[in-house]
């Protein structure tokens, strides 16, 4: 009644987690009148729906990846991502298909050939983590970044910020970021510089695993403070310290480059990508079109049944809106 009202969270959405979970999914399975399969684009619609009318955003974002073998990281380490596979035809027309369905149903959608989704989504997180709210300036803006990895994990400043898996309807905090790794959130890039991170073929330094690198930091703090005291790394309570030491020692360049490919950019400088400049006005959550959903449904041929579902479903969202708006 008189109190103060909350600024509205930003909502960070990492598209791939749930474009390649319908991709892959042997429950979600849907073909065209081409017989063309649209399983990973009708997932993705479907999530999106969902996710409207559960969080009912009123400030977010898509974020898209299109820097696979291309991007900067790459430039940098060739083995970066290598176990990935360039998407097939079929695949590239729905990457396409859900860049423009995002915005179809309201949604700021960005995507780059340089950065990667997680980029993005740091990048616009830092320009609007400090911007006030007018009801209470005092109150940090809090971010929900909607995945489940990990990486973003080290995007977690405030202690209401939080990842939120949507699938499992679990948020993780920086608290329990910590309890899983054993490091705080803003220590995973050098966590990960030590102890590698297989998924993105990130090597890390041999025979430094997750329970050695969360000894060495909670004691020295940063990458930089454990170098700058190898002899004291030497003299740890742990099993092999004196090994360790020389290891770390072999091992820089390796650990400072595995902490570059896993350090998510926060600051883009280059005019030609526009999500490196962006206000809250440009992540306003508008209703979506149905005359552009019409027309998207009908360019991607989908079958009458669908097609009738997913324009029935965004025209409830939309009366909805007006409902509460009154």
């Amino acid at each position: 009644m008189g109190g103060v009202h909350k600024a509205h969270p930003l909502f960070l959405i990492d598209a791939s987690i749930y474009i390649f979970q319908s991709h892959f999914s042997a429950y979600v399975q849907c073909t065209n009148r081409k017989d063309q399969d649209l399983s990973a684009l009708y997932g993705f619609i479907q999530f999106l729906l969902q996710f409207l009318r559960r969080a009912q955003p009123v400030l977010a974002a898509i974020a898209h990846d299109e820097s696979l073998f291309c991007g900067f990281r790459h430039a940098l380490c060739s083995d970066y991502k290598s176990n990935r596979e360039l998407p097939d035809d079929n695949l590239r027309m729905q990457l396409e298909a859900c860049h423009l369905i995002g915005e179809i149903f309201g949604f700021a959608s960005y995507r780059s050939r340089v950065y990667e989704a997680d980029d993005i989504i740091g990048t616009i997180a830092s320009q609007i983590r400090n911007t006030k709210s007018a009801n209470n300036p005092n109150e940090p803006r809090q971010i929900q970044i909607v995945s489940r990895d990990k990486d973003l994990a080290q995007l977690l400043v405030t202690d209401g910020d939080c990842l939120w898996d949507f699938s499992a309807n679990k948020r993780r905090f920086r608290l329990h970021i910590e309890e899983e790794f054993g490091v705080s959130a803003e220590q995973l890039p050098d966590f990960l510089g030590l102890a590698g991170d297989v998924a993105d073929c990130i090597s890390g330094i041999p025979g430094i695993g997750a329970v050695k690198a969360g000894h060495l930091l909670r004691k020295f703090g940063t990458l930089d403070e454990i170098y700058r005291n190898l002899d004291a790394v030497a003299q740890m309570k742990i099993r092999g310290a004196g090994r360790l030491a020389t290891v770390l020692e072999e091992n820089r360049d390796t650990a400072e480059l595995s902490r570059k490919l896993a350090t998510i950019v926060c600051e883009v400088g280059d005019t030609d990508e526009c999500f490196g400049k962006v206000s809250l006005s440009d992540l306003s959550v508008h209703t979506p079109d149905l005359d552009e959903l019409r027309s998207f449904l009908v360019e991607y041929s989908f079958g009458p049944r669908e097609s009738s579902e997913i324009v029935k479903q965004a025209a409830q969202l939309i009366k909805d809106s007006s409902e509460q708006a009154v």
